[in-house]
């Protein structure tokens, strides 16, 4: 009697061991079935869209040079005061005017088979403005060289509010992906069963390349002020997105 009952608790035990394996190769089964029955598609597009620009950035600003530490800073102080003076008259707010830049350095003259020579020192300040009226650029530049500024470089080309740009460029990207979608699975012998996932990868503007010379000659005989034309900037959305096939 103790025999049987040792077997029989044996092959119970054998049964209770057996179940959770051939349970998990019954779920492999299935998914890797899942998978083979759901044919997909793993896309990307861009949409891009071109906007005038309504904001510039520009780097100005003051160097100057004298025998002493103290009299190049002073000297370039009181210029820079003037330059800022010209800013703010050309309607250039004191909130859209950043120091981007200052150094005060010592200079020498270097002559072959001598030792370094102290010429003197030099001190240099720079500002980065922003100017939020683009008809306000040319002449606040102007102004400030005429001020003293003797150093003006980094345009730069943006927009305040780059949401409407952005969301033109996002529906752009969903028609392409769309059709990008349509085209694959036609080619295919499918036809999109839906849209089971999207993510945007980021965007970028891209800036307007820079004027011809050719172009600022002609521009410069019409209008004493300074050209500036700020052409168009590129907004760019990058997607990805993951479709599900059907026959």
């Amino acid at each position: 009697m103790k025999t049987i009952i040792r077997a029989g608790a044996m092959a119970l035990l054998l049964s209770s061991a057996a179940a959770p394996a051939a349970f998990a190769q019954t779920t492999q089964a299935a998914t890797a079935d899942s998978m083979f029955q759901t044919t997909t598609l793993n896309l990307s597009a861009h949409g891009e869209t071109r906007v005038a620009p309504d904001k510039a950035t520009i780097n100005l600003g003051v160097v100057s040079e004298a025998p002493t530490a103290a009299a190049a800073l002073s000297a370039n102080s009181e210029r820079m005061n003037t330059v800022i003076a010209a800013l703010r008259k050309a309607g250039i707010a004191d909130k859209e005017i950043q120091t981007s830049g200052l150094n005060l350095s010592a200079q020498y003259d270097y002559v072959q088979n001598e030792p370094p020579r102290l010429r003197g020192y030099q001190a240099s300040n720079q500002v980065t403005i922003t100017v939020n009226d683009l008809a306000r650029l040319g002449p606040a530049v102007d102004a400030t060289v005429k001020a003293g500024a003797n150093q003006v470089n980094g345009i730069s080309f943006g927009l305040k509010d780059p949401t409407a740009a952005e969301n033109a460029a996002r529906e752009e990207a969903v028609k392409a992906l769309a059709a990008k979608a349509d085209l694959y699975a036609k080619a295919t012998g499918h036809r999109v069963q839906r849209l089971v996932n999207l993510s945007e990868g980021g965007g970028f503007v891209s800036p307007p390349p820079p004027m011809p010379v050719m172009a600022y000659a002609r521009m410069e005989k019409a209008a004493d002020a300074t050209p500036v034309s700020g052409g168009e900037l590129s907004v760019r959305v990058d997607i990805t997105g993951l479709y599900e096939l059907t026959k």
